[in-house]
């Protein structure tokens, strides 16, 4: 942070994502960070003033209130469902507010393109919230990229009644498309994909294949009705094999012909040589809040720009579409 002035910031939609952000923003204040909860927004008016008197902030029943009355907030966590989040931002942005909209960025692509227009002719801040991308395996294991060509990737999770407003695609699977597309840096060139509504009416469960320009392929399958949480991505590239634990915040690197080295983790193989790389533990939620306030403070783009969430859920829209196909062809009429 580069001001000692709290930044204002708001929560629209204290449900279960938004009250984690109302939790961080109140805890990064109490620790002496320049933010100020001020404001939470939730349609849901009881559920609005819990929170607010929770953490200290005021309660409103619309963004439209909260801005009449408190002109002040700068910052906003836009926490809705996804169908709302279009209106929301853009009342937002077009009153002055820089913005953090949770992932999916939109429900279509015309909307995501919108927002990004929004941003662009209000000179706002504007970050998607991919929450991976803040975890510190991840960013552990950037370091290491040379050239992924086979990418495995599980994120499983039990069942519960929320984000059932959009499929396993948007809920769970845009995570690691985002991940893999940033790993991987080209474009997609062909994509298979399989998918099943389980217990709800929308796909639970996903595996996607997909090929990229750079000869890269990335099997990934995502599931909200699994009897244990996992969330790991493994890859593959020239001379080394290495692997993400996103829950335990774990990375070990298998490297070909390194040999044992000083530090390094014992190995089945002396030829394969195991490092496990430093990893600061950090909730991620914590750290993207501090990205985003952090480039409010400076003005500067975030680290999860308009553009990157369009480019993620434009790739999540052709794996649905690709159920879609799949489906039609073999005649699973209840997804079509």
């Amino acid at each position: 942070m580069i001001s000692d002035n709290p930044i204002d910031v708001a929560v629209i939609g204290v449900g279960a994502f938004g009250r984690n952000h109302a939790r961080v923003y109140h805890e990064l204040m109490q620790e002496g960070h320049p933010v100020r909860l001020a404001a939470v927004v939730d349609q849901n008016t009881a559920r609005a003033d819990e929170i607010a008197s929770q953490y200290g902030a005021r309660a409103f029943g619309s963004v439209e209130q909260m801005i009449a009355t408190r002109g002040e907030i700068q910052a906003a966590s836009v926490t809705v469902p996804t169908v709302h989040h279009l209106k929301v931002a853009r009342t937002l942005m077009e009153a002055g507010v820089d913005v953090l909209i949770e992932k999916p960025l939109a429900v279509s692509l015309q909307e995501a393109d919108e927002l990004v227009g929004i941003a662009q002719n209000s000179s706002r801040i504007a970050q998607v919230g991919h929450l991976e991308r803040f975890n510190p395996a991840v960013r552990a294991t950037l370091p290491y990229l040379t050239r992924p060509m086979f990418f495995e990737v599980h994120r499983l999770s039990v069942f519960t009644p929320r984000a059932l407003d959009v499929d396993v695609v948007l809920d769970l699977m845009i995570h690691d498309l985002d991940i893999v597309l940033a790993f991987v840096d080209s474009p997609v060139k062909e994509i298979r994909a399989v998918g099943l509504p389980i217990l709800s009416g929308k796909v639970d469960i996903a595996n996607v294949r997909m090929e990229f320009e750079s000869g890269c392929v990335a099997n990934l399958t995502a599931s909200r009705v699994s009897t244990e949480r996992v969330r790991k991505l493994r890859f593959f590239q020239p001379g080394q094999y290495i692997s993400i634990d996103y829950g335990r915040q774990d990375v070990l690197v298998f490297s070909v012909g390194a040999g044992q080295k000083d530090g390094g983790q014992p190995s089945v193989n002396p030829q394969i040589g195991v490092t496990k790389p430093p990893v600061a533990a950090e909730e991620p939620l914590r750290a993207e809040l501090k990205a985003f306030l952090d480039s409010v403070a400076r003005r500067t783009r975030p680290l999860v720009s308009l553009e990157e969430g369009r480019r993620a859920l434009a790739l999540a829209r052709n794996v649905i579409r690709a159920i879609e196909e799949h489906a039609s062809n073999v005649q699973l009429h209840h997804l079509t």
